[in-house]
């Protein structure tokens, strides 16, 4: 029993308190500079454009021009560099005219600057139209995780291999990055050992050698389709699905060739959008029946947003009236003004609209012909898009012949397409404002009803205001100014308010001139401040408030956009106010 409770007497263990090992130090993790780049993550496309030092200026700059606004990487490849760049076009240059050493140092090119970069490469001549947003829907279709070489399947010359087929240059080809990152150790061994002529013939019988792929027209399903346009042909007479579905279409020879193709296609695509349009107006109006509101819900017109609805009358969009030669709303404030330009050639389409779309709608039991123009109302929502009011007097004629005039008032409206987000410096309602009162001997009466205005709305707030007064001198007074000074009045009533409020100082500037003008008073004004100084132009006759200046704070903006608050000054208080509101509004 001894032996058993000696087992259970507590013992002491003592604790010795290891020091903490020492860890190494951290190693500093160097971050990308883009989180796409650390992600791993890769743009779509890039097209390369083959070309020449003859063309280069020519069929190279109509791909650029009918390319690049929907394809933003592009790259150019020429043997030689021209005497004259194209503006706004990125050249590589190799040094060499031969078709197939052309061919042989752009995929060393690409694999070397664009192989991490892109998911696919297309390769084009500059003599291949290209519909790019045909282009861009066929690759979104398709796996960026296999060997993709897509094109015109056309069969090698002189070939043993039957099944074997190389992509028609002509008519571009795709190429996945997966092929081209195992084709290019074997790129040196081709240029050595295959021997061709044509480029595009060339690389298939590369491809085809060392990595076992022929040439598809089809892949996952996806078609690749092509048009072979025919000498001295017509693209407004081309007919057919063929033509309207291929995604190249060659040979062209002429920039003016490959301006009428895309003038052609972009007709055929918008005629499809129109389509769809009309399709998904018939569905909305099919759904509105099931809504609580019905058919009373639906907006003018369908599908495109509800007229923007004012809240106050600071918000309300005035309408701009015109005729088909004059315009009654004009920048430099005259009241009326010729249309010329964008303006002239915006009423005239707008016109050529309302009567295409009255004889479509009114055809064959009348057709229309527009006499003139009564009277044009338009404005810009910004919801929307551009508004239009038109009263027309038109000419109907029956089927019979019978003629008769009639007006008519259509309303039409071009909407907005693409919203673009553009990115505005930061304001806030923090910022400091420099008002600047230009002074004459005509406004003295007027300055101390100023000055009372201003207390009461910025220095008994202790709003971030300053004020500055310009005293403007002819140079008669300012002859006799150490005699008899006009503006000591004035200058009596600035060191009268300073005593009021004595942490406030209102500097003020005398200016000698005999024409005052604004250009060259703000020109003495900002050399005495810094250069982010927000200077607001007013008069003695302005009421400036609290609302005022945060309208200048939120909407002046530094080196991007200036504000002018017309609607806020120089309105007669005997017609903006009538009766005892006058009284009211100045003492409140």
């Amino acid at each position: 029993e001894e032996e058993e409770e000696e087992d259970f007497r507590p013992r002491i263990v003592p604790y010795a308190r290891e020091p903490p090992a020492r860890e190494p130090p951290a190693k500093k993790v160097l971050r990308t500079r883009y989180v796409q780049t650390e992600l791993g993550l890769r743009e779509r496309l890039l097209v390369a454009v083959l070309s020449s030092k003859v063309t280069l200026n020519t069929l190279a700059v109509a791909v650029n021009r009918t390319v690049a606004p929907h394809i933003a990487h592009l790259l150019y490849f020429t043997g030689l560099r021209s005497a004259q760049t194209p503006h706004g076009m990125t050249l590589v240059t190799h040094g060499d005219e031969r078709p197939v050493w052309l061919m042989y140092e752009t995929l060393h090119y690409l694999h070397r600057h664009a192989g991490s970069g892109y998911d696919w490469f297309f390769l084009m001549r500059d003599d291949t139209y290209a519909q790019a947003p045909r282009l861009q829907a066929l690759i979104s279709h398709l796996s960026i995780n296999q060997d993709v070489y897509l094109g015109r399947a056309e069969e090698f010359i002189g070939g043993d291999d039957q099944q074997a087929r190389f992509c028609h240059g002509g008519f571009g080809y795709l190429l996945s990055r997966s092929l081209l990152l195992k084709l290019h150790p074997y790129l040196d061994s081709c240029r050595n050992d295959i021997l061709s002529v044509r480029p595009d013939e060339w690389l298939g019988r590369c491809i085809v050698d060392f990595l076992g792929i022929s040439c598809a027209s089809q892949h996952q399903g996806q078609l690749y389709p092509t048009y072979e346009l025919a000498k001295n042909a017509d693209p407004e007479k081309e007919e057919g699905q063929g033509f309207g579905e291929a995604i190249t279409v060659h040979p062209v020879t002429e920039a003016s060739l490959m301006y009428r193709l895309h003038k052609r296609f972009s007709r055929i695509r918008l005629e499809k959008t129109y389509q769809e349009i009309e399709q998904l107006q018939v569905q909305i109006r099919n759904l509105t029946s099931l809504l609580p509101a019905s058919e009373a819900g639906l907006t003018w017109p369908i599908g495109i947003s509800a007229p923007f609805v004012p809240k106050s009358r600071l918000e309300v969009i005035g309408w701009e009236y015109f005729t088909e030669q004059h315009s009654f709303s004009c920048p430099s404030g005259a009241p009326k003004c010729k249309l010329v330009g964008a303006g002239k050639a915006d009423v005239s389409d707008i016109l050529q609209a309302a009567l295409e779309q009255l004889n479509r709608r009114h055809q064959p039991q009348l057709r229309f012909q527009r006499r003139q123009l009564l009277n044009g109302y338009r404005r810009f929502d910004p919801s929307r898009g551009m508004e239009y009011q038109l009263d027309l007097l038109l000419e109907a004629t029956t089927q019979r012949g019978h003629r008769h005039l009639l007006a008519k008032r259509v309303s039409l409206l071009r909407p907005l397409s693409k919203v673009e987000i553009l990115p505005v410096p930061h304001v806030t309602e923090a910022t400091r404002v420099q008002l600047v009162v230009p002074l004459t001997v005509q406004g003295l009466d007027f300055l101390g009803s100023f000055l009372d205005t201003f207390a009461m709305n910025s220095l008994d707030t202790h709003d971030n205001a300053r004020l500055l007064l310009l005293f403007i001198y002819d140079p008669y007074d300012a002859q006799r100014v150490g005699q008899v000074d006009v503006f000591a009045g004035a200058k009596a009533m600035v060191a009268e308010l300073e005593k009021r409020y004595t942490e406030v100082r209102i500097p003020w500037v005398s200016v000698k001139t005999e024409v005052p003008s604004q250009v060259k008073l703000m020109d003495v004004v900002s050399k005495k401040h810094p250069v982010d100084t927000l200077f607001f132009l007013v008069g003695v006759w302005t009421e400036v408030t609290g609302q005022v200046l945060n309208h200048c704070r939120m909407n002046a903006i530094s080196n991007w956009q200036v504000f002018f608050p017309v609607h806020f000054q120089e309105f007669n208080p005997v017609l903006t106010y009538r009766g005892e509101q006058a009284a009211s509004s100045s003492s409140s």
